[in-house]
């Protein structure tokens, strides 16, 4: 059974750094893109960034020059490195294998201005 498990969230002031991680269990993960989301009360999910199989990555425009999607394969880990936080970016963070469908139980971000 594959289980993606975020951590990493947390409540920090704004212009602060967080590092997110998605820890994948079992071998799907060395195939497959991973994605993060966000969403916030009210509102929908809303995508953050990629990262492909192969490592490239793109990026919604909101956190384009702030936000750095990675992966390690042997660690079967992907992870979100945001910097420069906004109050804006606060919501709870998923990571996703979007191509099965699967997500994580997600992760707090708060960020206070």
């Amino acid at each position: 059974q594959v289980r993606l498990v975020e951590s990493g969230g947390g409540s920090v002031q704004a212009g602060e750094s967080l590092r997110l991680s998605c820890a994948v269990s079992g071998s799907i993960f060395r195939g497959a893109a991973m994605a993060w989301y966000r969403q916030v009360p009210r509102q929908q999910r809303e995508f953050v960034a990629r990262v492909s199989a192969g490592g490239n990555s793109d990026y919604a425009d909101s956190v384009k020059g702030r936000f750095t999607v990675s992966r390690d394969d042997a660690r079967n880990t992907a992870y979100l490195q945001m910097n420069s936080l906004k109050p804006e970016d606060t919501g709870v963070y998923y990571c996703s294998l979007e191509a099965y469908d699967m997500w994580g139980q997600g992760t707090q971000v708060t960020v206070s201005s």
